[in-house]
């Protein structure tokens, strides 16, 4: 927490500047950010700005902007540490919570009703000064149950009886400000409560969270001595919210503590399991994540019975803004991987849950030498052995007959968690190339048919870039150019053909 962190004499990064705007410029708050960005600490260092503890402020901004005479009372919740059992629900573990804040108090408290010993307790804090509420992790019930609909549901309801006391609690509150992952309508978790400020993409606090590139230099920038930064940022930078773009906190630390190797430390912290179930249920085209276009209130809210896969892609962390784009009354976000960790770890695990590939790691590195030396029938045969071990069962079971993008879905995602240079429906003059991958000194354009499908020609693969003169626009390059086309079998769930030739 905030306070270990000073007195132990820790690193910390400011934040209090951005603290400092928030607390005078409004009241009430909504933050959604991914896992491990810090907003537990953020709260954290609230609660003890608000109980007046100077003695850990003395070397940040805010000390010499705050009025130390005045403290307040703070009701912090985190549903972190929730968990359910066959006597414990989440109205006890609410209640059990304000129990304990009351008695930090000397509160006595009446009611036994979790919303409304929720009221009581503020009701009565206010007779010392205002109070200050801050919840952390406001949706994690809800998430955890996400794919137990009728749990979630429940948890949901019994949410938004808590929330709803704030609406009308204004005269005896200071400050509230809500933190968690997903970002739930309005309707469904906060009705009533219209004056909660959503500041997730609001572009003065877009690095409220998270460490700025000249954050990392200035705090850590000793222990990174020897550091190829470019590559630092490469890997680990480019998390946006309509702002400047910011580093995971778990990453920068764990990349010094691991002693500076490479690896996807944030990735492994959770694993997207329900998030790819999701991918694969909706027949999403793995390759759009690389380029996707979403409004604001796309992003901005999802529900239990609507989960839409870009909104959570992008409320997790595996996908952020790259652009914005203001028309008249729209705003447009243009949406990619964040960073290099994320993109190649991400396909990883897209190409791990879609294949049941046993020895994927192998297959990758059999394919990563067969690019290296241009071995065009050994990609192929590596391709084919990944569609054959692919069970029946699971063909069935996911409709994958449905899946129009399957195959080249594979195809990207294998690429991508090699780390290469990988250019899904790369433009050109004369049409879009269905993939381009460029290592060393190769350059290979792919062209993807599947049998049957309504969008077949009577050309081949290979014969449609020939005839679109896909490969031209790197003529120039002086390198290797591999023209690749691939003829897919519903009917045999793979390679049916493929033809290629070398352009010199």
């Amino acid at each position: 927490n905030f306070e270990e962190l000073i007195t132990g004499n820790y690193i910390y990064v400011d934040k209090t500047p951005h603290i400092y705007q928030l607390i005078n410029n409004g009241k009430y708050y909504f933050l959604s950010r991914p896992r491990r960005f810090g907003k537990s600490l953020l709260l954290d260092t609230i609660k003890c700005l608000f109980e007046g503890k100077e003695h850990l402020f003395n070397k940040l901004f805010i000390h010499q902007h705050w009025n130390w005479n005045q403290s307040y009372p703070v009701i912090k919740i985190s549903f972190a540490s929730f968990k359910k059992t066959n006597t414990y629900n989440l109205e006890d573990f609410i209640y059990k919570r304000l129990k304990e804040i009351a008695n930090l108090h000397n509160i006595h408290l009446n009611e036994t009703e979790y919303y409304k010993t929720f009221r009581e307790l503020v009701i009565k804090l206010s007779k010392k000064n205002k109070v200050v509420v801050l919840i952390d992790e406001y949706d994690k019930p809800i998430l955890d149950n996400i794919e137990n609909t009728n749990i979630a549901k429940e948890y949901r309801e019994t949410l938004k009886g808590f929330y709803q006391v704030i609406k009308d609690m204004d005269e005896y509150l200071q400050f509230v400000f809500l933190t968690g992952v997903s970002k739930f309508s309005k309707v469904s978790i906060f009705s009533g409560l219209n004056n909660l400020n959503d500041i997730s993409i609001d572009t003065q606090f877009s690095s409220i969270l998270g460490y700025t590139q000249s954050e990392v230099e200035s705090y850590f920038g000793n222990m990174l001595e020897g550091v190829n930064m470019k590559k630092l940022k490469w890997w680990y930078n480019g998390f946006q919210w309509s702002g400047e773009s910011v580093y995971n906190p778990f990453d920068i630390l764990l990349f010094i503590d691991k002693g500076k190797k490479f690896q996807n430390y944030w990735f492994q912290t959770g694993t997207p399991t329900f998030l790819i179930k999701i991918l694969l249920e909706k027949k999403f085209f793995i390759p759009e994540l690389e380029n996707i276009t979403a409004t604001e209130l796309l992003l901005s809210s999802f529900d239990i019975d609507n989960i839409n896969p870009l909104a959570l892609l992008f409320q997790t962390g595996y996908l952020t803004i790259k652009q914005t784009i203001e028309y008249e009354n729209l705003t447009q976000f243009i949406l990619s991987y964040p960073n290099m960790e994320v993109k190649m770890a991400l396909n990883d695990f897209i190409l791990q849950y879609f294949t049941n590939l046993l020895d994927k790691d192998a297959t990758k590195i059999n394919i990563l030498n067969s690019l290296i030396h241009a071995n065009i029938e050994k990609i192929i045969q590596s391709f084919s052995s990944i569609f054959a071990g692919i069970p029946y069962q699971w063909y069935i079971n996911n409709h994958l007959h449905e899946y129009e993008g399957f195959f080249a879905s594979i195809f990207y995602s294998v690429f991508q968690a090699l780390g290469l240079d990988v250019i899904p429906e790369d433009i050109t003059n004369k049409g879009r190339i269905d993939l381009t991958v460029k290592i060393n000194n190769n350059i290979f354009i792919f062209e993807f048919k599947t049998n049957p499908s309504p969008n077949n020609t009577i050309h081949s693969p290979l014969q449609q870039i020939k005839i679109k003169k896909y490969h031209e626009k790197y003529l120039q390059h002086n390198k290797n150019i591999f023209l690749i086309g691939i003829e897919f079998s519903k009917k045999d769930k793979n390679i049916i053909n493929y033809e290629y030739e070398k352009i010199t």
